[in-house]
């Protein structure tokens, strides 16, 4: 069975408010696998690659001061349409626009501060895992598990 990895960010914001715990669980809940996880905090050099769509952008020196200001977690989520379904989980980019039960929605309220991270495209996730993990950082779960999350037939995922 083929499923989607996608990266995720607690932004420094959402590890500093001590969010971290919550929000992964709410991503194991839904029956995604973590296949890897680092806290770290991203170099300037990094983020302006992770952020190069954005340069020129008025907003663009604002998101390089904030994600490289303080430790995040980066993980690399999979699942079946984990990336459509976690930018779901997230909600609407500011939190005070985001729906109730969403991660922004739920913790957040700034139109700055985000809390997290998630890659927008099956292309956009591959760039971006490869930028912080490197292929020996990832794991692979045992697929015994997954009948319980997902319908399968055929071994397939509906």
């Amino acid at each position: 069975m083929t499923l989607e990895r996608t990266l995720i960010i607690l932004k420094p914001d959402a590890v500093a408010r001590g969010l971290a715990g919550r929000i992964i669980s709410r991503l194991e809940d839904k029956g995604f696998k973590i296949v890897g996880m680092k806290i770290s905090r991203i170099k300037p050099a990094l983020a302006k690659r992770h952020y190069a769509e954005h340069k020129g952008k008025p907003f663009y020196y604002g998101l390089l001061k904030f994600i490289t200001s303080g430790p995040v977690i980066l993980m690399v989520i999979e699942g079946k349409g984990a990336i459509r379904v976690c930018r779901r989980m997230m909600g609407a980019t500011f939190g005070a626009d985001a729906e109730p039960g969403t991660i922004r929605g739920d913790f957040g309220a700034s139109n700055r501060f985000n809390l997290i991270h998630g890659s927008d495209s099956l292309a956009a996730a591959r760039r971006e895992i490869a930028l912080y993990f490197s292929r020996s950082e990832l794991v692979r779960h045992a697929d015994t598990d997954l009948r319980w999350v997902y319908d399968m037939s055929e071994n397939n995922p509906l």
